[in-house]
């Protein structure tokens, strides 16, 4: 049998893929890491609750959607022949581990100075989440069939270059000492596919040096950076914690109604993502079955829920990048399995005192650098506006939300401050609220418009423009929430621009020249 394994029996497990496990590992490590900090500092769950029931359902809810990946990509080798399939990577959704903790529990949390109520909301959101993805399945294929592959990786890359290139980018320059000697092994071996010495994963090896990095000068005292006595309190929690299931959900839906205002969106939020993250990995060679990809999705959200967790599962972007590192079947279910180990035994903060973070951060900024340079490589070059146009509205909300955060720091909100004043040092904040909302379907149906224009196909540019205004009616996109009438203006607009779309397209084109 060749290294790669035959036709009938592809390998689960090449040397490339030590460089995805250890890439995506980290990846969903960090994100543990985070929302475990938001469970414990923001929403004030116990420690109890959080180690003995929110990791351990993160243990079960995660690998449901590695090992299956996994196993899709095996049979994907399988029926083609190949082996250079990669599995779809796949994680805690970054953006609601965000809103089901800030604009969820602690609203909950706040109104009732009781945890576990605001717990029991996030829990029963986190099952409408994974209803409305088992939903998509239905509608998501002919979505993606419809619209042009640059609306949907335009507005993924809007999300790789705002949401995962910026924070790392911007995270490295504060320890630069760091962080620049661990970005020039992943670029020198992931872009220049230069072999390290002995081979080594340059994942593994950004890692490795970088904390040898930082604890050598931690010992020489040079810097403070790392903390060796955060290391003993890490084992505190330290232990087997395994899930078992409650009514905590079914409580928790009982106040259902105000959760359905960011659940349907977000919902749709999830598999529109998905369905562009199936697309990008389409677009490097391996075509997966959107409804199979959802379902992982679905269930992931729902399981999870009903053994404790909070936090939806989800299809992460990157399918292209751990592919270009060698990543193909094993780096997926290898993350499950690591990741499942690390929610039973609470060792989240153990591992984040032992590895600096911004010896994990260049692997980030690599993935957002190949999501953003695949929109404009595997669309039509003349297709490149509608990529630009699809990926502004993320980086609008990426403005926005810095903005809001930095107001809210200094005690004051834009509103406070007033528009006019926020006006005269440059900042568009009305535009930048409204162009933002709902960034990612926005991205799309902008992009697509685009597209289809460049195309010189008005009536269908039309038909995407008409659809916007209606998602702008009801605040799908361009609107802080659902309900009616929520953006009247941008609707409008979105009308008036079909409306002069289908009065061109009556235009007879000029005759050839004789």
């Amino acid at each position: 049998m060749s290294a790669a394994g035959s036709a009938a029996n592809p390998r689960w497990w090449v040397a490339g893929d030590w460089n995805g496990f250890f890439g995506l590992f980290t990846n969903v490590l960090l994100n543990v890491i985070v929302l475990t900090t938001l469970c414990l500092y923001v929403v004030q769950l116990p420690p109890d609750t959080v180690y003995g029931r929110v990791l351990p359902a993160l243990g079960i809810a995660l690998p449901i959607g590695n090992l299956f990946y996994a196993w899709l990509a095996y049979k994907l080798a399988q029926e083609t022949g190949r082996s250079d399939v990669t599995a779809m990577p796949y994680g805690p959704s970054v953006p609601h581990m965000f809103i089901v903790v800030l604009v969820v529990m602690l609203p909950t949390y706040l109104a009732t100075k009781d945890p576990m109520i605001a717990y029991a909301a996030g829990l029963a959101w986190c099952f409408i989440i994974g209803v409305i993805v088992l939903l998509g399945c239905f509608v998501g294929p002919w979505i993606r069939k419809m619209t042009p592959r640059a609306a949907m990786l335009g507005t993924l890359a809007g999300i790789s270059i705002a949401f995962i290139s910026m924070r790392p980018a911007f995270q490295m320059w504060e320890v630069p000492w760091i962080g620049f000697v661990c970005f020039a092994i992943v670029l020198i071996a992931w872009t220049a596919n230069i072999r390290l010495p002995g081979g080594i994963p340059g994942g593994l090896a950004a890692v490795i040096v970088g904390a040898a990095i930082g604890w050598i000068a931690a010992a020489l005292g040079w810097s403070d950076y790392m903390k060796g006595a955060e290391v003993g309190k890490a084992f505190e929690q330290f232990g087997l914690h395994l899930p078992w299931f409650s009514a905590d959900v079914f409580r928790g839906l009982a106040g259902i109604a105000p959760l359905l205002a960011t659940a349907i969106p977000l919902g749709i939020y999830n598999f529109t993502e998905a369905m562009n993250n199936v697309e990008s990995a389409s677009a490097a060679g391996d075509n997966y079955n959107l409804r199979k990809i959802l379902a992982a999705d679905g269930i992931g959200a729902i399981v999870g829920s009903m053994l404790g967790s909070p936090f939806p599962p989800a299809v992460y972007i990157g399918h292209p990048g751990w592919k270009s590192v060698g990543g193909r079947i094993g780096y997926s279910f290898a993350t499950g399995i690591a990741i499942a180990l690390v929610c039973f035994l609470g060792l989240t903060a153990l591992l984040l005192n032992l590895i600096p973070l911004v010896a994990i951060l260049p692997i980030l900024l690599y993935i957002g650098l190949v999501i953003g340079a695949q929109a404009f490589q595997a669309s039509p070059a003349k297709h490149a506006p509608a990529v630009v146009l699809a990926i502004i509205p993320n980086i609008a909300e990426w403005a926005k939300i810095n903005i809001d955060g930095a107001l809210g720091a200094a005690g004051t909100s834009a509103d406070k401050v007033g528009m006019a004043a926020l006006g005269q040092v440059g900042v568009v904040y009305n535009g930048l609220a409204t162009l933002g909302g709902g960034s990612v379907l926005a991205g799309m149906v902008l992009g697509a418009m685009a597209a289809f224009i460049i195309d010189r196909k008005l009536t269908e540019a039309a038909i995407v423009a008409f659809v916007g205004a209606a998602f702008a009616f009801i605040g799908l996109i361009h609107g802080p929430h659902l309900g009616w009438m929520v953006s009247p203006l941008v609707s409008l607009g979105y009308v008036m621009f079909g409306a002069v779309c289908l009065l061109m397209s009556r235009q007879e084109a000029p005759p050839a020249a004789a």
